[in-house]
């Protein structure tokens, strides 16, 4: 005969103490009480294919979210908006000190009126080169002929070709000058364009609807180009991101319909869904990021906690009311009944609870018929009948 270990032995005897102190009660060999019987609502315990759940926990972010970053060197001369605050897109947020960007706008500009100026100037002299030069053409032919007829010495002819020659070389000399006036034009006009455009963003603006959820630097503060101001949020939309490890992510899939639950709004729960897993683990931890989107967006913000419920597979299980189980402290138990309708205490082992109904692990099996929410004049040995 097999002998309980201590804790075991103590367990079961207190258990038992619970429903009967008038005799010693041993399991499964205890007489009926005398007595009428008890009348009790009966169930069978039944097993089932059941979904495997994993618990994720995350937290809940925007769907559409931003840092607004400064886009130019500069002081942080103000912030126009608050935490907190409602803002429209194209609402002024932050202004930087635009002196710097105003005084290169200015000599922008006036690179610009001098490479204009210079353009003007060596036109002017293209034009005169180009006359010179056509003089010089007409010359040259005028002179050749007259060679060829003997009317003029070679002589001649050499000093009126060699006229020719340096009208051509003027000419290209004026026209690379105007092609290097006009460039100079177009870069004055690009650093123009640069300096406006600078100026423009010493007002940074709401790229989108939403709301101002973190500043991210101070007044006064130098901001170089990259440096993030504040994060905005697009209100309406919210998802929750949570790890998953690498043994159960082969089990999720997109459009997967999950609950979420969100204690810091209540302890009912919320329908989602997963949007998005990231395809690659984080190398460290072994575990991939996975995007869940919540169909309810009251009362939500971002950075709360949550609790995801994801279905990663199936299992045979027994599951049994909640109301058929009795808790005593640390013990844990229900009345079974057996074929001559004797209803005895037994400890069971219990799992996750779905609902109104518990996970049995160990204590009990498939077939087994149970009392539910059991009257306080059952115990254990007691004759019970079918309630009517």
């Amino acid at each position: 005969m097999r002998t309980l270990k201590p804790m075991a032995a103590s367990l079961l005897i207190a258990a038992l103490s619970l429903f009967s102190c008038s005799e010693k009660i041993e399991p499964g060999n205890t007489p009926p009480t005398e007595g009428p019987s008890v009348a009790v609502r009966m169930i069978e315990a039944r097993s089932a294919v059941q979904p495997v759940v994993y618990e994720a926990v995350g937290t809940v972010k925007a769907q559409v979210s931003a840092t607004v970053s400064s886009k130019l060197m500069g002081v942080i001369q103000a912030y126009k908006v608050k935490e907190g605050d409602l803002v429209k897109q194209g609402d002024l947020l932050v202004v930087l000190d635009e002196r710097q960007v105003s005084a290169q706008l200015s000599q922008a500009r006036a690179a610009l009126s001098e490479a204009g100026k210079a353009e003007a100037g060596a036109v002017s002299a293209q034009t005169a080169a180009e006359a010179g030069a056509q003089r010089a053409l007409l010359s040259y032919r005028r002179n050749r002929t007259m060679l060829e007829g003997g009317a003029i010495t070679q002589e001649t002819f050499e000093t009126v070709d060699a006229q020719h020659k340096q009208a051509q070389a003027a000419l290209a000399q004026a026209q690379s000058m105007v092609e290097a006036a006009r460039y100079r034009i177009s870069q004055a006009r690009a650093a123009v364009d640069a300096a406006t455009v600078a100026q423009k963003d010493a007002r940074v603006l709401a790229p989108f609807d939403g709301k101002v959820t973190a500043k991210l630097a101070d007044t006064g503060g130098l901001a170089a180009p990259g440096t993030p101001l504040l994060t905005l949020e697009r209100e309406g939309g919210y998802r929750v991101d949570l790890v998953v490890p690498e043994a159960y992510i082969s089990a999720i899939s997109t459009g997967q319909p999950v609950m979420i639950s969100i204690p810091s709004v209540g302890e009912h729960l919320i329908n989602g869904s997963v949007d998005v897993i990231i395809p690659s683990a984080d190398q460290g931890s072994r575990t991939f990021v996975v995007q869940v989107g919540v169909s309810a967006t009251e009362s939500l913000r971002s950075g709360m906690f949550a609790r995801v419920s994801l279905t990663i597979g199936e299992q045979q299980t027994l599951r049994i009311l909640e109301s058929a189980v009795i808790r005593r402290g640390q013990l844990t138990g229900v009345f079974i009944v057996d074929e001559k309708n004797t209803a005895r205490f037994r400890l069971i082992r219990v799992g996750r609870t779905y609902g109104d109904q518990v996970e049995v692990i160990s204590g009990i099996k498939d077939g087994t018929r149970l009392v539910t929410a059991p009257s306080p004049e059952l115990t254990n040995g007691s004759a019970v009948e079918p309630e009517k």
